[in-house]
């Protein structure tokens, strides 16, 4: 997680992001759900940084509390510097133009009375960048850009298939020339033969507009092909961040490697030797120490006492286990 200053675009630093489980009479907190415990890393400039893990574990709150569409519990998130929790309405808004998120599913981001020019267009407005003639022409640039038509202009949401409408997404997300973008899994509502080209229009995009990308999935294979490091989350904590290609060949981590052993392999005639978890039925968040001690085969007495910390164990990857 060391970087150089200026490389780095977005630093998180210790965000927590807690949900109040209620009870009574009068409806008070009784419990808390940590969908986001105490993450912190940074993304570079011009990099994907991957987010993985199950479904449950914080990923897709994790982005949307870094671009403040949640408020936090607690800890910062600095873009190029300056705290996004700190900033004032107007602030916000302008930050609005350098951050933006392609949303997950296709058909339900997209507002069904709003025509396609409509909805690329509505960031010009919006920040009073075009008008008339000039925001037409810029809308339809940005079609072309994203593999449509400019005559797709003037047609509704419905009209268009699944790949189509993730297009849009993803045009009304460049419109404003952003440097950073949260991907919340924006290929796992398509059909296998179309998320190919959504991530590779994805990295044309990133090469062509020097973005940096926050891609979140629970799909590994997708994250390797796009990532430059890959962070593994569990139940709200980070427990591995390394490079692509250390973490794909040496991962340390019990859930890592768990996750790693499940991709298929696209080859009937080659097994994958799959790890088993233990079969645990107590609760998950009643108990103290590391998350994943009651589905881990090597878990130890140190495990139940407390969370292990996040270290270095080599240059740039670090993990959160008292194996290594």
């Amino acid at each position: 997680m060391k970087a150089s200053t200026d490389d780095i675009l977005v630093e998180v630093k210790g965000l927590k992001k807690y949900f109040p489980i209620k009870g009574g009479v009068l409806s008070r907190p009784v419990d808390w759900v940590k969908a986001v415990n105490g993450v912190s890393f940074n993304v570079k400039k011009g990099e994907t940084l991957g987010l993985v893990g199950e479904s449950g574990c914080g990923k897709s709150t994790t982005g949307r509390v870094i671009l403040r569409l949640m408020e936090p519990t607690s800890g910062e998130v600095l873009f190029k510097g300056k705290n996004v929790f700190n900033l004032k309405k107007d602030e916000i808004r302008s930050l609005r133009r350098n951050m933006q998120i392609v949303f997950q599913d296709p058909y339900s981001s997209l507002n069904p009375r709003m025509t396609v020019g409509s909805i690329v267009g509505e960031p010009l407005d919006i920040h009073h960048i075009a008008s008339g003639k000039e925001k037409r022409n810029m809308v339809e640039s940005i079609l072309e850009k994203v593999g449509l038509m400019p005559e797709h202009m003037n047609r509704y949401p419905h009209e268009f298939s699944g790949g189509q409408r993730q297009r849009i997404g993803i045009a009304r997300a460049i419109t404003l020339n952003p440097d950073f973008i949260v991907c919340d899994e924006p290929v796992s509502a398509l059909d296998v033969s179309i998320q190919a080209q959504i991530i590779n229009l994805l990295m044309k995009l990133q090469e062509e507009y020097d973005l940096s990308y926050l891609m979140i999935s629970h799909d590994l294979s997708v994250v390797k092909h796009i990532s430059d490091r890959i962070i593994v989350m569990y139940q709200g904590i980070m427990v591995e961040l390394a490079e692509k290609e250390e973490l794909y060949n040496n991962p340390l981590h019990p859930y890592t490697k768990l996750l790693l052993s499940a991709i298929p392999i696209p080859d009937p005639a080659v097994k994958r030797s799959r790890l088993k978890l233990v079969e645990n039925n107590e609760e998950n968040g009643s108990f103290q120490g590391c998350p994943f001690q009651n589905r881990c085969s090597f878990k130890m007495k140190q495990c139940s006492e407390e969370v292990p910390p996040l270290k270095e164990v080599s240059k740039e990857h670090w993990v959160a286990c008292y194996l290594e």
